[in-house]
């Protein structure tokens, strides 16, 4: 019988949450090989805005959002959208995402949330100093702004309810002072929320720091690598071997990261996901000459813009189309155009990447961790929605911890796959 540094651990994904994965089975003694269907940290972790944020507990599912989403959906300009077409089980997905709507239900997901985004902000300063030191990692927090004050004082609300249920407080800053703090937004902004907790970094360079970090702790990473299947064992209980485009890939444990795909890898080991792939957009380029000092989000026309030492991006927008590969040039104009509503200069030339990758969005905004119910040998984590990056630490130890029978950090139970039933 082999050991437990001898035993390998097959990973399926190479985005930031299969990355993370990786890192801390390596670091519990496992050996570890990561198979990725395109190229290491090129898909959702690659293009998104880069924001580690314990500030967005919040679940996307609360009171009055399917209200909302449906005025959305009506105004020209909208940043959500859903492409016409017939999809079953997109609207499977919007009838289970609609009952999970009552205040009960988002307060629980968010107690939930929080925990693995606090787990992951501290451990993300523990990386940031041994092992992701070139990420760009910067401290300074995250404004959300408003141009209209009523909107600015309508989120009081929300953040008395994060104060009193999370400890999670924001510091309101008015016109005056927020473009005093802020120089390159227009005078005509409301005011601002700032939430210093939060942090941010440069995706891409985390995931160049990642894949060196788990080539030097010996991380077998296969690019290119489709997953068409697996082979379970005898008893019908385990998995023995993932079949792939390659050669087929055995393993004593088989973890499923691979983001929007998942639930096309899921199917045949009996577990359904109901995750639907959210598109996203964002536009990379050098910094402008009036940079943003600190990253923003602009909630009423649903624009971030994350400013980098190296670069700067705006980014965000939400399009439920399926797997449509195609880029939206009006999901592009949406973003120039929100940021023009509040900057001074919006853009810089040239632009560097015109980006989308689909979100791994989850009918009740929690991802899915844990194992399976049919292969005990199997673990999940997928489903992060908008928040891969700032939950993949803890979301990485978590996994590596119910994969190797170690004692969980925080409580696995709202992330078992058998909440769905």
């Amino acid at each position: 019988m082999s050991t437990p540094s001898q035993e390998r651990a097959v990973i399926v994904g190479g985005g930031v949450i299969g990355a993370a994965c990786a890192y801390y089975l390596a670091q519990l003694g496992r050996s570890v090989i990561l198979l990725e269907r395109g190229e290491f940290g090129a898909a959702c972790s690659h293009g998104n805005c880069g924001l580690v944020c314990p500030s967005h507990a919040l679940p996307l599912c609360g009171p009055g959002a399917v209200r909302e989403t449906l005025r959305a959906m009506l105004r020209p300009g909208s940043a959500f959208g859903i492409a016409p077409r017939f999809d079953p089980g997109l609207w499977a997905w919007l009838l289970k995402f609609s009952r999970n709507c009552t205040r009960e239900k988002m307060l629980a997901g968010a107690r939930a949330r929080q925990t693995l985004l606090q787990s992951s902000r501290t451990l993300y300063e523990e990386l940031v100093r041994d092992e992701l030191r070139d990420c760009e990692w910067t401290e300074d927090g995250v404004l959300f702004v408003y141009k209209s004050p009523g909107a600015f004082e309508h989120y009081a609300a929300t953040d008395q309810l994060l104060r009193n249920e999370f400890g999670l407080a924001a510091k309101a800053i008015d016109s005056e002072d927020l473009l005093a703090m802020e120089p390159s937004l227009l005078p005509d902004v409301a005011g601002a929320w700032h939430y210093q907790t939060d942090a941010h970094l440069r995706p891409d360079r985390l995931m160049s720091g990642w894949k060196r970090a788990l080539e030097r702790l010996g991380v077998e990473i296969r690019e290119h690598c489709d997953v068409l299947g697996f082979e379970p064992a005898a008893s019908q209980r385990r998995l023995t071997r993932a079949l792939t485009s390659g050669e087929p890939v055995e393993g004593e444990t088989f973890l499923i990261a691979a983001g929007a795909w998942t639930p096309l890898l899921t199917r045949e080991l009996g577990v359904r996901v109901p995750i639907q792939p959210g598109k996203g957009y964002s536009l990379t380029m050098p910094r402008p000459a009036n940079c943003p000092r600190y990253p923003m989000i602009f909630e009423e026309h649903r624009v971030a813009v994350t400013p980098w030492a190296s670069g700067y991006r705006i980014g965000s927008t939400m399009e439920f189309s399926g797997y449509d590969t195609r880029l939206n040039r009006r999901r592009m104009g949406l973003l120039k155009s929100g940021a023009k509503l509040y900057l001074h200069e919006p853009m810089a030339e040239p632009v560097l990447e015109e980006w989308y990758g689909f979100r791994p969005m989850s009918v009740d905004d929690l991802p899915i961790i844990g194992p399976t119910p049919r292969y005990e040998n199997v673990i999940l984590a997928a489903g992060h929605g908008m928040v891969g990056v700032s939950m993949a630490t803890a979301t990485g130890r978590l996994a590596a911890e119910l994969a190797t029978g170690a004692v969980p950090h925080i409580d696995p139970a709202p992330f078992s796959a058998r909440r769905f039933g």
